[in-house]
C-alpha cells in the first residue's frame, strides 16, 4: 500500500544538481574515450573500476550492498519498517563501445542522489529504498541484452546467462569472477514480492522531447518488438550478358523489401517503428548480379494487436518482393519482447512529481528496451525520460543538460517518496 508523505515535507526538499552532474563525470572518467563518450564494457576491468566506485558510494551513503549470482548490485537503505517491499530505483554503468556518459548511468547515479538527498535531511521513509546496477544492459559484450534484470525477473535462466561467451570464449561466469562480482544471493529472488515499485530515470535517446521543448517523458510503456533474419535468393549472373527481364536479382527484391518496412511502420502511426539494420549481399561483386541478400529486419509497435498485424503485413511483403523477382525467400523471427504498459499509479506519480515542480512533461512511448522492461514483469514500474541533445545516444557525443538532468532527479526524489512514505 503506498503511503503518502506529507505534503509540506516535500515542498522544498531539492536534489543536489551540481552534486549529481559532478558524480556522474566522475564515473564518466572510467573508460573515458578522446571523443569525450565512454567505453567501459560489462564485467571488463574498466566495469570493475565502475561498480567498486560505485559501492564505495552508497557504501558512504549509509547502505547495505550485496550482488547476486549474475553480478547485480543492490544498495539497501533501510526503512522504518523493514518488512514492507522495498521502493527501487537504478540502471546500468555498462556501455556500448563508443558510448556515452549519460545512458544508463543517469539512471544509476540520479538515484544515488536521492538517497543522498534523503541523508542531507534527516529524512526516514517508511518502508526500504534500493538502488540497482543491473549487469550487461547492453549486450555489447554477451547477449543476451539487459541480461541482469532479465534474468532477475525470470526471462531466462541463471544458467543460461553464466554460459554465455564473448568472442574471446569468455564466459560470462569466468568473467564475473575475475572480477569479483560473482555474488551469492539467489537471482530470481526467492521472494517474488521484495519489490513494492521500480522507477528508471533515463535520458530518452530520441529526439521528441527536445523537439517539443519538454523536460520530462511520462514514459507510459516500452515498445513490443520483434527481429527477424531474412533470406533471398535469387541466381548470380554477369552483369552484361543477362537482359534485365531475365534476371532473378535478389537485391533488387531486398529493395523492394526495404521500402515495404518502411510502409509498414508508417501504416501504423505514431508509435511503429520499422528498420532495415543490416544486410549481406553475395558475391558483393561489380559486375556480378546479387544472388543472395541476408538482411535483419526489427519490427516495433506498442501493442500487440498492432505487432501482430505488422508481421503479417511483413511476410506478405517479403513473399511479394520474392515473387515479383523470381527469388525464394526464407522468414525467421529471432526476437519477441511484448508491448510492455508501466503501472498506472506509478505513471500518475511521474505525472505528479512534474506537476508539483511546475516542470513540462508529456507521455510518451520508449521505444528502447530498458531493464524496467523486465522488471516490470515482476513489479510495478515506471520511467522518467529528460532530453537528450539531438536525440543522439550509444555514441560518444551523446550530451544532456545539467538542469535537465537535475529536474529529472527531482521527479524521482517524489516518485519514490509518494511509494514509500515518509516516517
Amino acid at each position: 500500500m503506498s503511503l503518502a508523505p506529507a505534503p509540506e515535507t516535500l515542498a522544498d526538499l531539492r536534489v543536489d544538481g551540481a552534486r549529481l552532474w559532478q558524480s556522474l563525470m566522475d564515473l564518466a572518467a572510467i573508460g573515458g574515450t578522446e571523443k569525450g563518450g565512454v567505453c567501459r564494457l560489462a564485467l571488463t576491468e574498466l566495469d570493475r573500476q565502475g561498480r567498486d566506485l560505485f559501492v564505495r558510494w552508497v557504501r558512504e551513503a549509509g547502505c547495505e550492498v550485496r550482488v547476486d549470482a549474475i553480478g547485480n548490485i543492490f544498495a539497501r537503505r533501510a526503512g522504518r519498517n523493514n518488512d514492507l517491499p522495498a521502493i527501487m530505483t537504478g540502471s546500468h554503468i555498462d556501455t556500448q563501445p563508443t558510448g556515452g556518459k549519460f545512458d544508463g548511468n543517469y539512471g544509476v547515479l540520479a538515484g544515488l542522489e536521492v538517497l543522498r538527498t534523503l541523508n542531507d535531511e534527516n529524512i526516514q521513509t517508511e518502508a526500504p529504498l534500493e538502488l540497482a546496477v543491473w549487469t550487461n544492459e547492453e549486450g555489447s559484450r554477451f547477449v543476451p541484452v539487459m541480461m541482469g534484470s532479465g534474468v532477475y525477473a525470470g526471462a531466462f535462466t541463471l544458467e543460461h546467462a553464466l554460459s554465455q561467451e564473448d568472442r574471446e570464449s569468455v564466459s560470462v561466469q569466468d568473467a564475473l569472477t575475475a572480477i569479483g562480482y560473482d555474488g551469492k544471493t539467489a537471482v530470481p529472488p526467492s521472494n517474488p514480492n521484495e519489490v513494492g515499485a521500480y522507477f528508471e530515470a533515463h535520458i530518452e535517446q530520441g529526439p521528441v522531447l527536445e523537439a517539443a521543448d519538454t523536460v520530462i517523458g511520462v514514459v507510459t510503456g516500452a515498445l513490443g518488438q520483434r527481429w527477424y533474419d531474412v533470406v533471398l535468393t535469387g541466381v548470380e549472373a554477369h552483369a552484361g550478358p543477362t537482359p534485365m527481364p531475365l534476371r532473378r536479382d535478389a537485391l533488387l527484391a531486398a529493395s523492394e523489401l526495404v521500402l515495404a518496412v518502411n510502409q509498414i511502420a508508417l501504416a501504423h502511426a505514431p508509435d511503429a517503428r520499422g528498420t532495415v539494420g543490416w544486410m549481406d549481399v553475395f558475391p558483393n561483386s561489380r559486375n556480378v548480379i546479387p544472388g543472395r541478400v541476408r538482411l535483419t529486419v526489427d519490427l516495433r509497435a506498442a501493442d500487440d494487436v498492432t505487432l501482430s498485424a505488422m508481421d503479417a503485413a511483413l511476410r506478405a511483403a517479403v513473399q511479394a518482393a520474392a515473387g515479383n523477382r523470381g527469388v525464394k525467400a526464407d522468414v525467421e523471427q529471432v526476437v519477441y519482447f511484448a508491448p510492455q504498459p508501466f503501472a498506472p499509479a506509478l505513471v500518475q506519480s511521474v505525472r505528479d512529481g512534474a506537476r508539483a515542480l511546475s516542470l513540462s512533461a508529456m507521455d510518451v512511448v520508449s521505444g528502447a528496451g530498458h531493464d524496467a522492461v523486465y522488471v516490470a514483469r515482476v513489479a510495478p514500474t515506471a520511467m522518467i525520460f529528460v532530453p537528450c541533445k539531438d536525440g543522439i545516444s550509444h555514441n560518444e557525443i551523446e550530451d544532456a543538460r545539467p538542469d535537465h538532468l537535475e529536474a529529472g532527479c527531482n521527479v524521482l526524489l517524489r516518485a519514490m517518496l509518494a511509494q514509500a512514505g515518509i516516517a
